[in-house]
């Protein structure tokens, strides 16, 4: 197959521009510490539901919950996306609840947690469903030898959208009386109402340009809801026959369990276990973004010349060293916290790109492609889920306190990079085989 042309790919790209403020914004910056800041009476407990908990570990747990909806929800509706070729309404559909859940976490404050909770949910729910749909479009619109910088190409969209609205609403936060705001909650929940509308509004030209998907030849083999998890099934037994892919998978499912729980925990880490102050938090993440944008170019580039999982090698070991330096940070060490920031911004992007591309090229050739990356994505989302709720359930058995978490989180990095070195022992063992 050929690339599509450079009008779909860059409205391919403009996807990871509007959702990625969500991911900047509500899962990195403002909301974890506004959360932090309408929680932390009480000895930093909350109660929902009936139940106390710790406020650090309620927020994990809720993320957590989304997760699992997402792994749950996912197989279904990929099922039917392959059936009808109908990703697009999907990918609309969730877009749709998601921004509208952002926007909506404006009217969230220390008088309804239950609210807030729910709204967070709901945006989870809505960035990480759509992305099944973005990312099962890669196949169809790259040529296999143009897949990893087209994926780089998303995630660069994504920092360079997410950084220029986090700068504005930076503003709104740090320059409140040029728009007569009064207090910093509220320039933080107009933040929130913006990115529901950037997410909203630039999606459109995503939805406007990417076709509308191919549909499966075959019908489905039993009832249409059951059906995909018929197809995750049969997914399963072809990696059987696909052993580089199989253990790609395995290693992907450990070292993505720690990449995405640090993204997801580190700015309440920063707050509530360092005490780092809201505005070097914001600063901190925003080198994370302005780093990740290079990060993920040269990552790109070393597949290139070295392979995808031998890149894959080097980014997980930065990260085990990156886990190994958040336990020891001093609390308050603003300045060995900056440094971290920039190394895990280096190879944040990078690893989620090329984890992407290099799933992308080792998946064979099949026309049902939601149905090969929602195995992906359930791989995903299950190890978020275990990772989320692992993190909170030891951040609560130490009495609130997050680094034997963050020890939990070097341990799954290093069982992911044992796995991907035996997996280029296989690789090198076929190719061999075929010479």
């Amino acid at each position: 197959m050929q690339t599509a042309s450079k009008k779909v790919i860059n409205a391919w790209a403009m996807y990871d521009w509007a959702n990625s403020a969500y991911n900047l914004v509500i899962t990195s910056t403002m909301f974890p510490a506004y959360y932090e800041a309408v929680t932390s009476n009480n000895n930093n407990e909350v109660k929902l539901l009936g139940r106390t908990f710790v406020n650090t570990s309620l927020y994990n747990y809720a993320l957590g919950i989304a997760f699992l909806i997402v792994a749950i929800i996912s197989p279904i509706l990929s099922s039917i996306a392959d059936y009808k070729g109908n990703k697009k309404s999907f990918l609309r559909f969730f877009c749709t609840i998601g921004s509208i859940a952002c926007s909506g976490l404006f009217f969230f404050n220390e008088n309804n947690l239950g609210l807030g909770i729910f709204l967070m949910i709901i945006a989870c729910i809505g960035f990480w469903a759509s992305v099944v749909f973005y990312n099962s479009y890669l196949p169809e619109i790259a040529a296999e030898k143009d897949r990893d910088s087209v994926s780089a190409k998303g995630f660069v969209m994504g920092y360079i959208g997410s950084v220029l609205l986090q700068v504005i609403c930076f503003v709104l936060l740090f320059k409140q009386e040029w728009f007569g705001i009064t207090s910093d909650s509220k320039a933080l929940q107009i933040s929130f109402l913006l990115v529901g509308i950037w997410w909203f509004g630039f999606a459109q030209r995503t939805l406007f340009v990417l076709p509308k998907g191919i549909a499966s030849a075959s019908r489905p083999e039993k009832n249409i809801l059951a059906n995909g998890f018929i197809e995750l099934r049969k997914v399963w037994k072809q990696l059987k026959s696909l052993p580089i892919l199989k253990r790609f998978l395995i290693a992907f499912f450990f070292y993505n369990m720690g990449v995405q729980t640090v993204m997801l925990a580190a700015t309440l880490y920063g707050k509530s276990e360092l005490a780092i102050p809201t505005s070097n938090l914001i600063i901190a993440i925003l080198l994370i973004q302005l780093v990740a944008i290079p990060g993920a170019t040269l990552l790109s580039k070393l597949s290139a010349k070295i392979g995808n999982l031998q890149s894959l090698v080097v980014a997980v070991i930065i990260w085990i060293g990156i886990c190994i330096g958040g336990y020891f940070i001093p609390k308050g060490n603003i300045n060995i916290f900056y440094v971290l920031a920039v190394v895990v911004g280096f190879v944040m992007g990078g690893i989620q790109s090329l984890s992407r591309s290099t799933y992308a090229k080792l998946m064979p050739e099949v026309k049902e492609t939601t149905s090969f990356f929602s195995f992906f994505d359930v791989t995903e989302k299950v190890a978020i889920v275990l990772g989320m709720f692992g993190y909170g359930y030891i951040t609560e058995l130490a009495g609130g306190s997050q680094r034997n978490s963050v020890l939990l989180l070097g341990f799954l990095f290093f069982i992911g990079l044992i796995i991907l070195l035996y997996t280029i022992k296989i690789q090198k063992k076929e190719t061999y085989a075929t010479v």
